[in-house]
């Protein structure tokens, strides 16, 4: 009995009284993992992942588009009546592109030399084959690069 009691004493100190001197076990299969990799364990990981691409796209800020009055409209349809693209009029357009995820969109300013007016499609090309919808442009100068000056 005396034995019986000894053991729960020990066990009653230390639980693991029996095993804390025993060497470490080491597989013969798998070898042991080098430190450098031991840390990969505790990095980082994105629970919600897209969260923070979703928070930075509604931070975004978009417009509404202008309605121009019809006194802007005809002012805008004279100029493009005006401009010859066989001449290389250097323009500076200012046009509303819609945002493709949420309603609204920015205004964009664009200076180059006038390329084509499609009246079919209802587009102007700027140079580098850029297509403006003609609905979404909110004004248009003609530049004389010769000495900086508007001409419309």
């Amino acid at each position: 009995m005396k034995e019986i009691n000894k053991l729960e004493d020990i066990k009653n100190k230390n639980p693991y009284e029996d095993i804390i001197n025993l060497p470490h076990p080491t597989s013969k299969r798998h070898p042991r993992q080098p430190m450098e990799a031991r840390a990969a364990q505790f990095s980082p990981f994105a629970a919600l992942t897209g969260f923070s691409d979703e928070i930075k796209e509604t931070e975004r800020i978009t417009r509404k588009e202008i309605t121009l009055t019809e006194e802007s409209l005809e002012r805008l349809d004279q100029i493009l009546n005006e401009l010859e693209p066989s001449k290389k009029a250097t323009i500076k357009v200012t046009y509303f592109l819609k945002d493709q995820k949420k309603t609204g969109g920015t205004y964009q300013e664009i200076t180059g030399t006038l390329k084509k007016i499609d009246t079919y499609k209802k587009i102007i090309e700027i140079q580098d084959k850029i297509q403006i919808p003609i609905k979404d442009i909110v004004n248009i100068e003609r530049i004389d690069l010769s000495n900086n000056e508007n001409l419309l």
